[in-house]
Parts: structure tokens; C-alpha cells; sequence
């Protein structure tokens, strides 16, 4: 092993976002040193992992499984944790490196506890700033952590900020594919069902991701992330629907000049970025073929069909808890519509019905946005459950 290695920590591990980050270690081992590898339930898969890389530690989310970890790991001198206690104790491992991709509100507390050692972070769990973003933020200035974002559009526009001055921005643009429902009228999308919403027609994603591209309910998730990370005021951040997904974000300059970051939508290349910074790594991904493409291509959100940016835009100005119940009812009303409780436009309603009915006062720890989080999945359960 090499020793000017880089030493990181992969939470979410066998998911797509930890799948594809240890894709691109396989391509430079000895430039790597995995400390901690986490999953959720996916014994089999952590433990060949593990394994694989040497890793220092496991850690299985379900503490039920500690037993079986333990097994699968047996012979090796991998530490074995389970539970979310483990979780935060792996968070608190000194690392160069951490990749949160933990899904949901399970990372949270993880995520929290990089942030406070003053680590650098590359953030793929939406949840986090979505559900904490004040206080995740307010985090990472007190201890002096790097927040790296993942996401293909957050990453586009930290790309474009390089060399800039965030004081300098007049405009930042978040483009949307528009998803598979793009063209369909209301009246098409009220019949629309699971399988028809997961079909994304540019990216490869899980399915309660590809749900949310459906709605657009992801874009306007990716606004109030993009309102955390980039402090330019909610009224420099739009979002344009651009169908080919080639061009992931773009940062207009008070100047005029726009700068955009292109690129071939996969997951790899915002993840190496984020991997490799403040250099840049050779990859194995597709390159762009511009001719290829023929032609780009934009246009502006219809929120009549597409309610949820104008949703996310007014939740996250008003701000305190309606984030994180905004969150919480689109999961559970997600779900909802992929176990067939609910309809494909019923969505978006049953979050706003949500947010109508909930109203806590203002978070100011992370034990308060779980508890606003397992609430709010509470009232948004008890109105899915008057659907159908």
C-alpha cells in the first residue's frame, strides 16, 4: 500500500451511489485505504466488500445481522459493528475521506457526526440537507469540514464556482431531464403506474429516486440543497428543464457569462470528481459525444402538471421543520404509490396535505428533525390511508 494513500470511508456501500464510488477505487487500489465500509441489511455483499478491500471495519445498519456479519467475516481481522450507534462511531474514524450515500434519514446522525470531526465529506444523501440543512451547514463552519456534492447538478455547480466568487453569481441553473412524464398531459399522468415511472429515460436509478424525477418533487428537493450549499438567496436559483441531460447545471456570472458543466449522465463522473478533489482522476466512463447528441435542448417547469419545485420553493422559504416534513410525506407517499395505495398525482397532494396538517416549532438539534421526521411520516401515513 502505497503511503501517501488516501484513507476513506464508504457509508451506503452496496448501494448504487457506494457501488460506484468503489468502481472507481478498483481503478487506482493502491491510491486507496478503506477505512469503513457500511451497509444497511446487505450482509452478503458488505462482507465481500469488506474483503475485497481490506477494509478496516463493517458495519451493518440492522443490528439484528451483527451475528450474521460476524460469520461472514469470520477469518479476517475486519472489525464487525452493527446498529446506528456503530454507524456514528464509524463516522468518527479519522479519515481523508467520507462518502455519505447512506439512504434516507438514517444518515443523518453519521453525516453529522463527519461534519463535526471536520472532515471532508462528499454528500450524496439528499435527506440530509433537505431534512438539516441549517444545522449541517452551521456544522461544517464551526469545525472547518469540507461538504463535497455528489449529485450530478450540485456537483455541476460547485465545478462552475471553481476560480469565481459566490458574491460574483447573478443566476444558478438547475437543469431537469423533465423525466419520463415530460410530454403527458394530467389527465395521462392520473393513470400513470409504478412501472411506467421508474422507465427514466437518461439515468439508471433506484426507485423511489426515479419516482421523484417523475414528479419533479427531486428537483425541487436539489433546490433547497442547492439553497444550503450555495448562499446566493432563493431568488438566484431556477431550475430549466433540459431533456437530453448533458448539461447537469450552470452558474451565470453578474457579468453575463454563463458557465456549465457537461458531461455523459453517469453517476462516476460527479463521484470522481468529489473523490479525487481538489485534483482530477482518469476514468473509464463514456465521454461526451457532442455530435452525437445533435442538439440541446430547454424548457421551463409546467407547475401545473409538475406541482412539486413550487412546493420545495415555498417550504424551504418558510423554512424551520417544513423541510423535513416535506421530505418525510414524499417518502411515505412514494412508497405509497409503489405499493399501490395511491395514485401518481396523489403524490404531490398527499405532501401538501402534510405540510397543511403538521406544523412544529423550530428544529434546532438533530434528535428534534427525527423526531419532526418520524411525525410527519406518521400524519402522512394516516392520509395515504384514506386513499383508495
Amino acid at each position: 500500500m502505497a503511503g501517501n494513500s488516501k484513507t476513506i470511508s464508504i457509508f451506503g456501500a452496496t448501494g448504487s451511489v457506494g457501488s460506484s464510488t468503489l468502481d472507481l477505487v478498483r481503478l487506482d487500489p493502491d491510491a486507496y485505504r478503506v477505512a469503513a465500509l457500511t451497509a444497511h441489511s446487505n450482509v452478503e455483499e458488505l462482507a465481500a466488500l469488506a474483503r475485497e478491500f481490506h477494509a478496516g471495519r463493517a458495519v451493518i445498519g440492522d443490528e439484528n445481522l451483527y451475528e450474521a456479519l460476524k460469520s461472514a467475516l469470520a477469518g479476517t481481522d475486519i472489525d464487525v459493528a452493527a446498529g446506528d450507534e456503530a454507524l456514528v462511531e464509524a463516522a468518527s474514524m479519522p479519515v481523508d475521506w467520507t462518502m455519505a450515500a447512506i439512504v434516507g434519514c438514517a444518515g443523518l446522525a453519521p453525516v453529522m457526526r463527519s461534519l463535526e470531526q471536520g472532515r471532508t465529506v462528499a454528500l450524496a444523501n439528499k435527506e440530509s440537507l433537505v431534512s438539516s440543512g441549517a444545522l449541517m451547514m452551521a456544522a461544517a463552519q464551526k469545525s472547518g469540514a469540507t461538504l463535497l456534492p455528489v449529485d450530478s447538478e450540485h456537483n455541476a455547480i460547485f465545478q462552475c464556482l471553481q476560480g469565481g466568487k459566490i458574491e460574483e453569481v447573478r443566476r444558478i441553473t438547475l437543469t431537469a431531464s423533465g423525466g419520463p412524464f415530460r410530454e403527458k398531459s394530467l389527465q395521462e399522468m392520473r393513470a400513470m403506474t409504478p412501472a411506467q415511472a421508474v422507465a427514466h429515460p437518461n439515468w439508471d436509478m433506484g426507485a423511489k429516486i426515479s419516482v421523484d424525477s417523475a414528479t419533479m418533487m427531486n428537483k425541487g428537493l436539489e433546490l433547497i440543497e442547492a439553497y444550503h450549499l450555495f448562499p446566493v438567496g432563493l431568488d438566484k436559483i431556477e431550475i430549466l428543464v433540459h431533456p437530453q441531460s448533458v448539461i447537469h447545471s450552470m452558474v451565470e456570472y453578474r457579468d453575463c457569462s454563463t458557465l456549465a458543466q457537461l458531461g455523459s449522465p453517469d453517476m462516476r463522473i460527479p463521484i470522481a470528481s468529489a473523490l479525487a478533489w481538489p485534483a482530477r482522476m482518469t476514468t473509464n466512463c463514456t465521454p461526451l459525444d457532442l455530435a452525437s447528441v445533435g442538439k440541446l435542448s430547454f424548457e421551463e417547469i409546467d407547475n401545473k402538471r409538475f406541482p412539486g419545485p413550487s412546493i420545495c420553493r415555498v417550504a424551504i422559504s418558510q423554512g424551520g421543520a417544513r423541510p423535513a416534513i416535506l421530505n418525510a410525506a414524499n417518502e411515505v407517499a412514494v412508497a405509497g404509490f409503489l405499493n399501490g395505495q395511491c395514485g401518481f398525482l396523489d403524490i404531490t397532494a398527499i405532501v401538501s396535505q402534510t405540510l397543511e396538517r403538521y406544523d412544529p416549532g423550530q428544529p434546532v438539534t438533530i434528535q428534534d428533525i427525527l423526531a419532526i421526521d418520524s411525525e410527519a411520516r406518521s400524519v402522512a401515513q394516516d392520509i395515504l390511508n384514506n386513499y383508495r
